[in-house]
């Protein structure tokens, strides 16, 4: 129970200054998911608006001027009535005050010019509109341009008559009203962009966070909760829909499980290899004596005893290696590193030299690395992982290992060959797995798994780079430090 507090415990938080990890909390409104939804979406629909707005800003003007050219036409009809083409004066201004022009002019297909004029002197024209000869870029470009001015200028209009297709009408008229007019229609615009916006957005709102963000606050909670406290009970549910929020509800439950029976199974393995530890120490410290008192027994003069010596020699060194390899495996890792350039095949004679028990009955190592060739390593850990490599060609029944060395694309690559019977195919599937990846009878595997683990903390890599009933062959990669 005390193992389990203790695992426990190195999980929680650590105070605050030492690496601690805050406690998760979620958002509030304003910062969560659901304000940003509703924010952009009344962005977006407004954004919409605004596209619209041009186009039809563009239209209404078109719609006031040629409501001006059709009004100016039945302003001139009053001429046709009489012989002369002349009115009285009052009226003439009267139909051009209701027609909203200061000049009106009539050009018929039979070539008569009909003309309001009332009481205007001479006219200063700043800009002339032909309806009949437009596209929607001039509208609009056309519009901003009538909304840009506050000022008045003086209009003059011509195009054919909505009413007489084959008439021409000229209006001459002030812009100020129809600026007033548009003005007004933007400010109409503007408000049923505002309502249609937050009716939409209300909608779009309310819908995505029934689908999504009720769904995502809910596992975003469960999330939370699972950090804080990961053996806190599990709720029962189990979400029924099958989109994708659905899938994801369905595999963080999963998941939690999961997590959950490997954190259960790590406290285990923790208070295990806390009590292997300790067993080890001993241990180590009993078959090292055993080991003295088999030395001892080699000299002995009883022949019987003289024979068995070396297979005990051979089952307490096997007991010695479970042992450190075990030790060595339970460590949190392995050492940082220490980088320095060293002589290659200096360290391959040495390993050659720490394996001359095992060179026995015309077995050999052959080390061909040229004397000067150099690498960047860690020492000690490049000696632990060659001699590992040697001793299991040798212990597989090996007559001969050969370490060579040379430099390809950037890296340094170590091969240890070997004239074995190769790993059998069980071996190849578990290679490097502690406790199942082992090549021979009552091995464990852990030799290769550490092996590897010191080849990758220095940058590099072991791989099995061929096995067959020829032999093996093992490649140690390395990053060539001195052309990097």
């Amino acid at each position: 129970m005390s193992n389990r507090n203790a695992a426990i415990e190195d999980r929680a938080p650590a105070p605050a200054g030492e690496g601690a990890l805050e406690r998760a909390r979620l958002p509030g409104f304003g910062r969560g998911l659901s304000a940003r939804v509703l924010a952009l979406t009344v962005l977006f629909v407004m954004l919409s608006e605004v596209l619209i707005y041009a186009p039809s800003i563009a239209g209404f003007r078109l719609d006031w001027l040629n409501e001006k050219l059709a009004s100016g036409h039945l302003a001139t009809l009053a001429l046709e009535a009489t012989p002369d083409y002349m009115i009285d004066p009052q009226l003439e201004l009267t139909l051009l005050q209701h027609a909203g022009a200061r000049l009106v002019a009539l050009h018929t297909p039979d070539g008569k010019n009909l003309m309001l004029r009332g009481a205007t002197a001479q006219l200063v024209i700043d800009d002339t509109l032909d309806l009949d000869d437009h596209n929607p870029v001039d509208l609009i470009g056309g519009a901003f341009d009538t909304l840009s001015h506050t000022t008045n200028r003086v209009l003059r209009v011509l195009g054919h008559s909505p009413r007489a297709p084959d008439t021409v009408v000229e209006v001459v008229l002030d812009e100020k009203p129809l600026h007033d007019a548009m003005v007004a229609y933007s400010w109409r615009v503007l408000g049923v962009g505002i309502v249609i916006s937050l009716v939409t957005a209300t909608l779009i709102f309310l819908s995505l966070q029934w689908l999504i963000i009720r769904p995502m606050r809910r596992i975003t909670n469960e999330m939370v909760r699972f950090r804080n406290d990961p053996e806190a009970p599990l709720e029962p549910n189990v979400p029924r829909r099958g989109d994708e929020i659905g899938v994801a509800e369905r595999e963080f439950g999963l998941m939690r499980r999961e997590v959950r029976r490997a954190l259960g199974q790590k406290e285990r393995l923790a208070a295990l290899g806390t009590a292997v530890n300790k067993i080890n120490h001993d241990l180590r410290g009993v078959l090292s004596t055993a080991r003295l008192v088999a030395d001892r027994m080699t000299g002995s003069g009883d022949p019987d005893v003289k024979k068995a010596t070396p297979a005990l020699v051979k089952a307490l060194d096997r007991a010695v290696d479970l042992c450190s390899d075990t030790l060595n495996f339970t460590r949190e890792g392995p050492p940082r590193p220490e980088l320095s350039s060293f002589a290659l095949g200096e360290l391959c004679q040495e390993v050659k030299d720490s394996l001359s028990r095992h060179l026995v009955d015309g077995k050999a190592i052959e080390t061909a690395v040229a004397l000067e060739f150099s690498v960047i390593a860690d020492r000690g850990q490049m000696f632990r992982v060659i001699r590992n490599l040697g001793e299991n060609a040798l212990q597989m029944g090996a007559q001969h290992v050969t370490i060579s060395a040379a430099r390809r694309d950037g890296k340094v690559e170590i091969e240890v060959a070997d004239d074995g019977p190769g790993l059998p195919p069980k071996a190849v599937e578990n290679l490097f797995r502690p406790f199942r990846g082992s090549a021979r009878a009552g091995g464990t595997g852990l030799g290769l798994a550490i092996a590897r683990e010191l080849a990758r903390v220095q940058g590099g890599d072991l791989r099995l780079a061929e096995s067959s009933g020829r032999g093996a062959r093992f490649a140690i990669e390395l990053p060539d430090r001195k052309t990097a």
